[in-house]
């Protein structure tokens, strides 16, 4: 499972510190008088205490020239091996930019995540970087800005006919969501659809061969009636991230759900 924002004090934080302290120079006044030296300073044990090593880096790279079409679970396959914890996707004027932001689970996965530069997804190569936490949260204040406001995916062709059969669809109760946040739970999405009378048992999140989420889910409303009435909830956000919604139906549920176990 991936949990957001749980990545600085797991599992390696001993081998963290382990790792700064052999970095620090053990010729240093603090660690005692250096050979040959008849001044340096030599602290007591109640002497000065040096400062605490600084807080490890936001582990988060930024991806340059994937494909239009890529998917969050697109990128889980590219960083195969490695903990996702989100997958930040850039648009401008409401058109994918082919850039985002990858946000992993330890600082110490960033250097692996570096190594798979410039290898393919698809037919492209896909640059990979270093980013920074303040870069990742203009990102998402960016992206939640440009679904709150006029909405530009909608005025796409593309976008305009797929919303189309959306309308049109026939409503048995059911309805998928895709784009979830890795770390989304059975209560956030029962709180998305708050004003609806939900249960975690009609709340199914598909996950992917390796049985981590996919980043998409069903959910079974009480009837077709409310399931249409949560359509209304098509491309809001869940933290930082849109969701799409599309009438489904039970046989469908059952196959996804059966193909992550």
């Amino acid at each position: 499972m991936f949990y957001r924002g749980k990545y600085a004090d797991g599992g390696d934080g001993r081998e963290m510190a382990a790792k700064r302290q052999r970095t620090v120079d053990p010729g240093s006044s603090f660690y005692g008088t250096s050979p040959g030296s008849s001044f340096m300073y030599n602290p007591t044990p109640y002497g000065y205490v040096s400062q605490p090593p600084p807080p490890p880096p936001f582990p988060v790279v930024r991806l340059r020239g994937l494909p239009f079409d890529c998917t969050e679970t697109d990128v889980a396959e590219f960083f195969h091996g490695l903990d996702i914890v989100d997958v930040l996707f850039v648009h401008k004027g409401g058109k994918f930019t082919g850039e985002a932001f990858c946000v992993l689970g330890y600082p110490l996965q960033v250097d692996f995540a570096l190594q798979r530069n410039r290898q393919n997804i698809g037919r492209r190569y896909v640059e990979v970087f270093r980013s920074k936490r303040q870069e990742y949260y203009k990102a998402i204040a960016n992206e939640v800005s440009d679904t709150r406001g006029s909405s530009p995916r909608r005025s796409a062709p593309r976008a305009r006919s797929y919303d189309d059969g959306k309308d049109s669809a026939e409503h048995t109760g059911v309805l998928r969501l895709r784009g979830l946040p890795f770390s989304a739970s059975k209560d956030d999405i029962m709180e998305f659809f708050k004003d609806f009378v939900l249960s975690e048992d009609s709340v199914h999140i598909v996950m992917n061969s390796e049985g981590r989420p996919s980043g998409e889910a069903y959910v079974e409303f009480t009837n077709a009636e409310d399931s249409k009435a949560a359509m209304a909830k098509d491309r809001m956000t869940l933290g930082s991230r849109y969701i799409e919604l599309f009438p489904s139906s039970q046989g469908e549920m059952e196959d996804a759900v059966s193909r992550g176990r």
